[in-house]
């Protein structure tokens, strides 16, 4: 059985927490608008919108960890299929299937529900029991029953919920840590 290795945008590839005037070496500016457009380079500067920064080089990187441990990439993020659309091109990923949320658990005026169950269960569901790593930010955010009920479900099933700080984003010792954890699982 294939393992998975989930990618969160938001913490992980966007390092959305970092000084909001410095652009973390090695990213690239991207923009997001209400209209739906999605602009780089100097037209990053020109629009209003979700300022998002990525590097390019996390694809390259997530394909190579991908191919060395058989773990198989999956989108867990909130991006859902916007994630294919607008950053897998961006950092050279092709389209990676994704985990769906339910949109039960999203009010338009407030977000997703803040107990942070529905990313817990979508991905348990998805899993399957399947081995995974999950590059997020939220792990420890506050959601202790929710994180209760997944570590219990997942009891018997090798887990690496990878903690990635928002302020910095993936670093080699990320993808360093679950190529080792990956290391242990049998083929």
């Amino acid at each position: 059985m294939r393992g998975l290795l989930l990618l969160d945008v938001d913490g992980p590839l966007n390092p959305y927490a970092a000084k909001t005037h410095r652009r973390p070496e090695g990213y690239r500016t991207f923009r997001y608008t209400r209209r739906g457009t999605w602009h780089s380079g100097r037209d990053a500067r020109r629009y209003k919108g979700l300022r998002v920064w990525l590097n390019p080089d996390h694809g390259a990187q997530l394909r190579a960890l991908a191919d060395d441990t058989g773990l198989e990439l999956v989108w867990a993020t909130t991006w859902m299929h916007l994630a294919n659309t607008l950053v897998a091109p961006s950092i050279g990923l092709p389209e990676l299937p994704v985990i769906e949320f339910p949109e039960t658990d999203f009010d338009r005026d407030t977000g997703w529900l803040p107990d942070g169950s529905w990313k817990w269960r979508a991905v348990a569901a998805f899993a399957a029991g399947r081995p995974l790593a999950w590059l997020d930010d939220e792990h420890d955010d506050g959601h202790h029953e929710a994180r209760a009920w997944f570590d219990r479900d997942r009891a018997d099933v090798p887990t690496n919920l990878c903690h990635v700080d928002p302020r910095h984003g993936l670093w080699p010792e990320h993808l360093d840590g679950i190529r080792a954890w990956a290391a242990t699982i049998p083929r």
